[in-house]
């Protein structure tokens, strides 16, 4: 006969999990921190800590630092955290909802249906650059409609959806190449963004994408049940009385939003929406409860890590974060399709 289990013995029994999923916050948001401190002292000048901490708060405004941190790296890493949060979220919230650790806003498509509405504006009406942003989500999720519509058979499993996605994704990276291509002359102001760059990124870039990270933010925050459930299986969601669809749907549109929100203001820049979410998972498994905020705050440090070390590393040469995110992403991803081969 099998033993019962008193609610005693239930608490117990989930203190070590509840511990390290307390670690595992902790440990992201003392990286965060940490990559703050490197982003505003690290770059061609170097800024001790105490000059960047007197500096924020403000007590002498003409120095040197004070001019460095205020005008020139601060917006810079707060948009870069601001963009690595978007691109954690939206990758941790398609790997759920798809159920695949390969599910990416950059290998989907949905990135690609930002890009290509970005560079549309860029291209063809830069007078219009103030609808960037608002461009970049509706081209996202114009992508990831069409995806959406591609995989529907009487339903949109997720692996129909990841083949379809690839397919748009090609298809969309053609269409931008096909635009510059055409517009050859005005290529030069577009190629930095292509290659995802923070590069020159100010005050009014940070005020641009800070409403669009706080309310993907927040939408993401709300889809943390659904998500936990859908994670279980059609089949199961469906006898909790989840709308399996509908939430699948609902999902996709916020990582659509985040991931339009974040390539509007830094560019095409992947993988980490592939690997965060991932090493997340790996460590504190798939409650979303835990993974969400992990993976925003895992997503947030990465970026502003990799632009402080693309920016100090290859000094005086400004080398733009989406190659070296690539470089780094690249392999992660080889290294996730032989594990599942193995499989």
């Amino acid at each position: 006969m099998a033993a019962v289990l008193s609610p005693a013995d239930v608490k117990r029994a989930r203190r070590p999990a509840s511990a390290r999923h307390a670690a595992v916050l902790a440990g992201a948001a003392a990286l965060v921190a940490a990559s703050v401190v490197c982003g505003l002292a690290l770059g061609a000048i170097r800024i001790p800590v105490s000059d960047v901490w007197a500096a924020l708060l403000g007590s002498n405004t003409d120095t040197e630092a004070w001019q460095i941190v205020w005008n020139l790296r601060l917006p810079r890493v707060l948009t870069g955290l601001m963009v690595g949060c978007s691109l954690g979220l939206a990758g941790a919230l398609l790997q759920g909802v798809f159920r695949n650790p390969l599910a990416d806003p950059g290998i989907i498509g949905v990135s690609s249906g930002g890009g290509i509405a970005a560079v549309t504006i860029m291209i063809l009406f830069p007078a219009q650059i103030a609808l960037l942003p608002a461009a970049a989500f509706l081209g996202a999720l114009a992508a990831s409609a069409v995806i959406y519509a591609l995989a529907w058979k009487g339903g949109a499993s997720p692996i129909r959806l990841i083949l379809a996605g690839v397919a748009v994704n090609s298809l969309l990276g053609a269409g931008m190449s096909a635009l510059m291509i055409l517009n050859s002359e005005k290529v030069q102001s577009v190629l930095p963004w292509m290659s995802g760059s923070l590069n020159g990124r100010s005050w009014p870039h940070a005020d641009t994408l800070l409403p669009y990270a706080l309310a993907g933010l927040a939408a993401a925050l709300l889809l943390i049940k659904p998500a936990n459930l859908l994670a279980l299986g059609d089949d199961a969601a469906k006898l909790l009385g989840v709308r399996v669809e509908l939430y699948r749907l609902v999902i996709v549109g916020v990582a659509a939003f985040l991931a339009g929100a974040a390539i509007s203001q830094a560019g095409m820049i992947g993988f980490v929406g592939l690997v965060v979410p991932h090493i997340v998972r790996l460590l504190v498994g798939s409650d979303y409860r835990v993974l969400m905020p992990a993976s925003a705050l895992g997503g947030a440090a990465l970026v502003t890590l990799a632009d402080t070390a693309a920016r100090t590393l290859f000094d005086p040469i400004e080398f733009p974060v989406g190659i070296l995110l690539a470089l780094l992403g690249a392999p992660f991803f080889l290294y996730l399709l032989r594990k599942g081969a193995k499989r």
